[in-house]
């Protein structure tokens, strides 16, 4: 089979701090059946998000003149892992929060064919060190999305996710302050299959979150019931399975769900 081509790409908006790390610790080479590249969305940052990207080993760069907001980088992502020809994309925030070294974790059920779309779930592995309040919050917004979607969730808001390229091709994440839960709703709304796995947490040590409770109250929450009210069309998702021998990764059938 031809080498599947994974590109994690990083939303990133003054992580000068940060950013070095978490691409040097993204796993290139765990398996001879997949590619790895590496792409940042920098979002109008006023350091040296840009360079040390670049110094970092990232493949791709893409910025933004002005601050655009997390949703707005994300969708870039996507798009961008679409025109460079990705089968997999898999997100991960710049912050070092996440393991990166779980990407190929990440993204095997959907190179086994049993998922279109996975996130990392804090709270089925570790969430040491995260604040009550925020905590609080994760777990209120993810309860609204698994009675939205009448499926349960675990870490609905989680910094790292994988699709596959048809998710990617068909994920609309309708507004550019966050993405976390217009996605996901998106999603599986659509009918691509979601997973989640448990990663290890850690909290940032470097720069500042975005995340401000009355901003994101008053624009998640509108967001939500945007979504929610948009028809959206059931997609027949193209399933390709595989199976695992000796650390390689082979194809065993092509086929598609009504």
């Amino acid at each position: 089979m031809k080498q599947q081509k994974v590109i994690v790409f990083l939303p990133a908006y003054n992580e000068e701090d940060s950013i070095t790390e978490v691409i040097r610790k993204i796993p290139r080479n765990f398996n001879s059946q997949v590619g790895v590249e590496v792409l940042v969305v920098n979002d109008g940052s006023t350091d040296r998000t840009e360079e040390l990207s670049w110094a970092a080993g990232a493949n791709y760069v893409h910025t933004f003149v002005k601050n655009q907001g997390l949703g707005a980088a994300v969708r870039k992502g996507l798009e961008l892992c679409v025109l460079y020809g990705a089968d997999i994309g898999v997100m991960i925030d710049a912050d070092n929060e996440y393991p990166a070294e779980q990407i190929p974790e990440l993204i095997e059920p959907i190179l086994l064919g049993t998922s279109d779309y996975v996130m990392g779930s804090r709270f089925l592995g570790s969430i040491d060190g995260m604040k009550w309040n925020r905590r609080i919050g994760n777990y209120c917004f993810t309860f609204l999305q698994a009675l939205l979607l009448r499926k349960w969730i675990y870490d609905g808001q989680s910094g790292m996710r994988a699709f596959s390229r048809q998710a990617m091709e068909e994920a609309e994440i309708i507004h550019d302050y966050n993405y976390a839960q217009v996605v996901t709703l998106n999603l599986i709304r659509k009918g691509f299959r979601m997973k989640e796995i448990p990663i290890q947490y850690q909290v940032r040590k470097t720069g500042e979150s975005f995340i401000k409770f009355r901003s994101y109250m008053t624009s998640v929450l509108p967001a939500i019931l945007k979504e929610m009210r948009r028809p959206v069309k059931k997609i027949n998702t193209k399933k390709q399975t595989y199976r695992t021998q000796g650390g390689r990764v082979f194809p065993i059938l092509d086929r598609k769900q009504d």
